[in-house]
């Protein structure tokens, strides 16, 4: 019985966040402060999305082994995303330093990565309940936000393995739709 209880608990742990930013939804806009290569700068969704699509991950924490995992599978996916005429954002409550750190080395400096906060957070919904080493936590969540800035995609999953798949199909379809 004990070990049911057990199993139960960590799948309730491992389970998927509900996204409530839906497909047709407006996607906040935000500023804040992130990294590319190793270099500090801001990042404005509304100016990004002038460019067109943007693919918006959020990850629970940088240096972990399923968001290094990740960053490494996004980086090698970029030319795909480019092709597609998306820009790829990865999002965390990490400080800018960290993130500094992990877009020069997780990231191979061909994406930029920010820093969540509190409103960002909020506004994606994609706070966890709990923390990692002390600090705050996002949702694995992935989210598609056409030119207009409208979510067109959203993936939740604590799993990383299809976040970059699903990602790139969504902006290739949207790429279509032109």
């Amino acid at each position: 019985m004990r070990r049911l209880l057990l199993t139960a608990a960590a799948l309730t742990l491992a389970a998927p966040a509900a996204a409530t930013l839906a497909p047709g939804a407006k996607a906040p806009d935000f500023t804040t402060r992130g990294a590319i290569a190793g270099k500090v700068f801001t990042v404005h969704l509304a100016e990004q999305l002038k460019k067109g699509p943007v693919v918006l991950y959020f990850f629970p924490a940088a240096y972990t082994g399923g968001c290094n995992a990740e960053a490494h599978a996004f980086a090698e996916a970029i030319p795909a995303f480019k092709k597609a005429g998306a820009t790829v954002i990865g999002m965390s409550a990490d400080t800018v330093e960290t993130l500094t750190k992990f877009s020069a080395e997780k990231c191979a400096g061909k994406f930029a990565v920010a820093s969540a906060g509190p409103a960002v957070v909020s506004g994606y919904d994609v706070a966890l309940p709990r923390q990692v080493q002390g600090r705050s936590v996002t949702s694995r969540t992935s989210y598609v936000i056409a030119k207009n800035g409208t979510i067109d995609f959203v993936h939740s999953e604590m799993n990383p393995a299809d976040h970059v798949s699903m990602t790139l199909a969504a902006a290739q379809k949207l790429a279509g739709r032109k």
